[in-house]
């Protein structure tokens, strides 16, 4: 029964036969075949085969439901024969976007792997929306982001505050009615962007200019968007892009405006083609935080790893 449901959800994964036969190593008559036979057992179709992908039936989609819960279970019993094992075996499955995945992780995780070195580590790279549906899912450990949805049943663990920034091309001539506002990528590295004697800057004075935004669903782009209303306009977008370091490189070269965090800003070398300005902290202000399942087991492996986080924020 496990291994047909193990099989009903690979194909659901990839809502295709003969994909998810190539991950399950088995042929695709021999996929199709325990399909089938798992919906014989049910009596009912599991999935929609006249659409191109395939699709769940509505009964299917309980199938897959009470599936998720099934493995989970199983794979939180796994996970504590694991810790029995006194972490000389086991894994962890951290999920995160570019941005947190390039400059955030890999400190964290060579201190990991330093002190456990058997527990074996997979990194998966995704957008926030796609992120919180696989830990939701259980088939991530943890999720490093801004602000995953509270009604998901997620737990956080908080790592560190961060500010995002107006990056504007130091060429556009709206920098000289901002002047007053205005630092340099060296003074965001000192901090000067969160003392009170630099105020935020009114966001109005570059409505005329293009901008570089992040796509839909992404926690910088509602902020954006959000600063830009509080000013009482729509910005005219020039590009829309997946990553936040990508928008900064287009502004450097002199495209458009961006929205940046100053995390990001302290990792990368300084660029005397940016003009940086203070956004309304009400907004502007954000928490990164490691999220987890709250109802899932969670192995030694991932306790540990949130262990290390109390020296890091």
């Amino acid at each position: 029964m496990f291994q047909g449901m193990r099989y009903v959800y690979e194909v659901y994964k990839e809502m295709s036969f003969s994909r998810a036969a190539k991950n399950l190593y088995i042929s695709q008559p021999s996929l199709s075949t325990a399909v089938k036979k798992a919906e014989d057992r049910i009596g009912f179709p599991i999935f929609d085969r006249s659409t191109s992908p395939i699709q769940l039936t509505e009964l299917g989609r309980e199938y897959i439901r009470a599936a998720e819960t099934m493995l989970d279970v199983e794979n939180g019993f796994r996970s504590y024969v694991d810790d029995l094992s006194g972490m000389r075996n086991g894994s962890l499955t951290i999920g995160a976007t570019n941005l947190f995945a390039s400059f955030v992780l890999p400190p964290l995780l060579a201190r990991f792997i330093q002190k456990y070195p058997m527990i074996h580590i997979e990194l998966a790279e995704n957008g926030t929306v796609t992120l919180a549906e696989q830990l939701a899912a259980g088939k991530l450990d943890l999720v490093v982001d801004y602000a995953l949805p509270d009604e998901a049943g997620f737990g956080r663990k908080f790592l560190f505050q961060e500010h995002l920034l107006l990056a504007v091309p130091a060429a556009f001539p709206c920098n000289d009615q901002a002047r007053n506002y205005a630092f340099t990528p060296a003074a965001v590295k000192e901090d000067v962007h969160l003392t009170s004697r630099v105020p935020p800057v009114p966001l109005e004075l570059f409505q005329e200019e293009p901008f570089l935004l992040l796509r839909q669903g992404n926690d910088t782009r509602e902020r954006a968007e959000a600063l830009c209303q509080t000013s009482r306009f729509f910005p005219k977008i020039r590009l829309e892009l997946e990553q936040q370091i990508t928008t900064y490189h287009l502004t450097s070269s002199g495209m458009g405006i961006s929205f940046v965090s100053d995390m990001l800003i302290k990792q990368i070398p300084d660029d005397p083609g940016v003009v940086f300005y203070k956004l309304d902290p009400r907004i502007a202000t954000r928490e990164a935080g490691f999220y987890y399942r709250r109802n899932r087991y969670m192995s030694r492996s991932v306790q540990e790893f949130l262990k290390l986080l109390n020296g890091a924020a």
